[in-house]
């Protein structure tokens, strides 16, 4: 993304780095300010926080403020144990206590349990990408290299394994618990004839399809990658090489769309990971912008946050994205090999309805 905003934000963190690196004078202060990165930037009123980075089993342990973080990103910071390496997918339980984060390199699912101050992996998946938890919190993986779905339940047993010959290369996955159904997202390959979102019951028996082949056309994809449902059951799907988020009813008729290859407001380089708040506002992550961007549910852009960038609470290559009942939004950061942890403040359902400027939407989302 490419605005004044944008530009403010990167030039702010790093006069932050550069004001930390000389935090070890003689003339610093013992204590300083704790520091945060906020979108939109002041004097605007503050949507999103960034809370922290999770790398791995020590976020159990020790909670780093952001100058620590910081610190440690200039010093050259130590590989931790038991590292994210590669997060394609994440889940959030619905009290928001335990992170679900799928490692593709890993070939284990990290499980952090916020609340019992407890890690645990579940190791030996084929290529683990797309995750989704159910109403008993069971937890959903696409084994890329299977092709196909692992289910396990709470204690990380394995309950059982879907798939379907017509699956090529599977990537994120959707539960609908209210209607008990399952989208996955079949992102297939270059010599893929038809991309498509799946549709299978509880059990695992695939019951339709969405995608009217590939192409750019409405209800055509190039390269599904992730998906998610709202509580009406409605379906949005990011079509990841046609730079847009499609959205369907649960039956897959086709409703809408938004965003397109650029880089202005509402634009996509590579969208990814898609997730709803409590508002029913649309976030995507772009995986090529390295930000994500927020839209209402008629598709008006209303902001973005992050960036590119190492630094914490920047991002490098967005994959999934997930957002518990509290607005706590986690983010894979992919080549930071990292979940960057923010928060959704200061907002109303109202303010999902801005007015914008015609010409330039969301130029001032969210702020009234």
């Amino acid at each position: 993304m490419r605005s004044m905003d944008y530009v403010r934000v990167i030039l702010g963190s790093l006069a932050l780095a550069g004001l930390l690196a000389l935090g070890g004078c003689a003339t610093a202060p013992k204590q300083r300010a704790e520091l945060h990165l906020k979108w939109p930037p002041p004097p605007e009123k503050t949507r999103i926080v960034f809370v922290r980075s999770i790398y791995g089993e020590d976020a159990i342990a020790h909670d780093q403020t952001f100058s620590e973080r910081v610190q440690n990103f200039l010093g050259g910071e130590k590989p931790k144990k038991n590292q994210i390496v590669e997060p394609l997918g994440i889940a959030v339980s619905d009290d928001g206590q335990r992170l679900y984060v799928s490692d593709f390199a890993q070939l284990a699912v990290f499980v952090f349990d916020f609340g019992q101050q407890k890690f645990r992996k579940i190791e030996g998946l084929a290529r683990p990408a797309g995750i989704a938890l159910d109403g008993d919190e069971n937890l959903y993986v696409v084994e890329q290299q299977k092709k196909g779905v692992s289910v396990f339940d709470r204690k990380g047993d394995k309950i059982r394994f879907f798939t379907d010959p017509s699956i090529v290369r599977p990537t994120g996955i959707a539960v609908d618990r209210k209607r008990g159904r399952i989208y996955l997202a079949d992102t297939g390959h270059t010599r893929t004839k038809v991309y498509t979102v799946k549709i299978f019951d509880m059990k695992g028996k695939l019951i339709g399809q969405i995608g009217k082949g590939r192409g750019g056309a409405p209800g055509s994809f190039m390269f599904p990658t992730y998906v998610t449902v709202d509580p009406q059951g409605n379906v949005y799907v990011t079509d990841t090489l046609n730079s847009r988020v499609q959205k369907f009813t649960p039956d897959g008729k086709y409703l809408m769309s938004f965003g397109k290859r650029g880089n202005g407001w509402g634009m996509f380089d590579k969208p990814k990971g898609v997730a709803l708040d409590s508002f029913g506002n649309v976030y995507v992550a772009d995986s090529g912008w390295s930000n994500v961007q927020i839209f209402n549910q008629k598709g008006q852009v209303l902001l973005f946050f992050g960036g590119r960038g190492s630094l914490p609470g920047m991002l490098k290559n967005a994959t999934a994205i997930a957002i518990d009942p509290k607005n706590d939004i986690f983010v894979g950061d992919y080549i930071n090999h990292r979940i960057e942890q923010y928060k959704l403040v200061n907002t109303t359902a109202a303010d999902s309805f801005a007015s914008t400027d015609e010409g330039d939407p969301g130029h001032k989302p969210t702020s009234k």
